[in-house]
């Protein structure tokens, strides 16, 4: 009975050492195409986040959020219209979710649609591939970041430049 009871202790004591909640949410690609940057851009200047691009299609259907797990996705649209090739900095339409931790995890680029409005979802469409904003080509923009500092660590070892995505694909892990 004794040895019953402390077993249970320890076994008890053990859990205290467990995390109340566990809040990994796995990334997956948000589109057909392939990984065109990553930490840096091929000029070797930081960039801090995964750019998937679409293979020059631009209107596409499906711009689809990447976390997977029902969260609340809050649209901000600073373009209206069809931009495939750019159309100058900080115009980008964005998607961003906040964790309770401070960090913010944004997807940009997209062209506005019906499907463009704040919401709580699982993976929802949240427009269609484009090129707003600061951009070269329709592609997907995915970033974290907390008061000006990009998270390059969620995405390491899933992905590199030139590895294709499609929406099955684990892009990274987001802790």
């Amino acid at each position: 009975m004794r040895r019953t009871l402390k077993n249970s202790l320890a076994a008890l004591a053990a859990l205290a050492f467990i995390p109340a909640s566990v809040t990994a949410h796995t990334v997956k690609g948000t589109h057909t195409g392939s990984v065109t940057a990553l930490t840096n851009y091929s000029s070797g200047t930081f960039h801090g986040a995964v750019d998937i691009g679409a293979g020059g299609r631009c209107n596409y259907w499906g711009a689809e959020t990447g976390v997977v797990g029902s969260v609340y996705w809050a649209v901000t649209i600073r373009t209206n219209g069809v931009v495939c090739n750019g159309n100058g900095s900080g115009n980008q339409n964005e998607a961003r979710h906040a964790w309770q931790s401070g960090w913010t995890f944004r997807q940009w680029h997209w062209i506005k649609t019906a499907d463009s409005r704040n919401r709580t979802c699982d993976r929802c469409q949240v427009g269609n591939i484009g090129g707003t904003g600061n951009s070269t080509g329709p592609h997907a923009h995915l970033q974290q970041d907390k008061l000006g500092t990009k998270d390059t660590s969620w995405y390491r070892g899933y992905v590199s430049v030139g590895t294709a995505v499609t929406r099955a694909k684990t892009i990274g892990v987001l802790d």
